[in-house]
Formats: structure tokens, C-alpha cells, sequence
């Protein structure tokens, strides 16, 4: 499956942002979703995982309540609606496609076979 993220920019502090995932080549229906991020000089790291059929959603706890995942399979797209930015959200956003036959939401990036491209939000204070 071939991954497209999108709407990223330069945001104010305390803005709200939506980013988009969209999957080409393969139903995305099949695969678990993850979105991750990755700071000037850090590591990747997990921001939040949805579902096959996007009943259950995972966040990494320090991101609980201001992130928040959702899927649209007829639109072969999955969303991440961040709320309330701050400078610390400033990062390349990553999607990224799990195809395993487990219902387990994976936290790791070697967890996923498939990456988008990224898209860079910065957050101005």
C-alpha cells in the first residue's frame, strides 16, 4: 500500500489541525494504522493507532486529549485532528500501515510495513 499524508503547515500555538492519510494500491481497510512523529534531532515516535475497522484506538499517554485518530475506509483515508498546538508538536507527521492478523495496535516503528511520506507541522508561539 502506497501512503500520501497531508495537511501540515505552520500553525499557531493553541490552533487545531487535521491531518490526512490517504492509501492507494490496496484496500486500506486491511491494515491497522498508526500515526508517529518526529522532532528536529529525535527519534520517531508513536502518536496513536486505529483499528481495521477503527472501533478501537490506541495514543501514546503523554498525547491523551488533544489527539485523536479516526478512519474513513470508503475514503481509503485515516485522520489525526490535533487540538490545542504547542512549539513541543513542532515535527515531521508520519503515517503508516500494519498488516498483521493481530488486533494488537502496535507502538514501535519496526511494527509497520508501510510509511507515507511525512508532513511537517510548526507550531509558532
Amino acid at each position: 500500500v502506497q501512503l500520501q499524508a497531508s495537511g501540515g503547515g505552520l500553525v499557531q500555538a493553541g490552533d487545531s489541525l487535521r491531518l490526512s492519510c490517504a492509501a492507494s494500491g490496496r484496500t486500506l481497510s486491511s491494515y491497522k494504522m498508526a500515526w508517529f512523529r518526529q522532532a528536529p534531532g529525535k527519534e520517531r515516535v508513536f502518536v496513536g493507532g486505529i483499528s481495521r475497522n477503527g472501533g478501537t484506538t490506541s495514543y501514546a499517554d503523554s498525547l491523551k486529549g488533544r489527539f485523536t485518530i479516526s478512519r474513513d475506509n470508503t475514503k481509503n483515508t485515516v485522520y489525526l485532528q490535533v487540538h490545542s498546538l504547542s512549539r513541543e508538536d513542532t515535527a515531521v507527521y508520519y503515517c503508516a500501515a500494519d498488516r498483521t492478523n493481530t488486533k494488537y495496535l502496535f507502538t514501535g516503528v519496526s511494527d509497520y510495513d508501510s510509511w507515507g511520506q511525512g508532513t511537517q507541522v510548526t507550531v509558532s508561539s
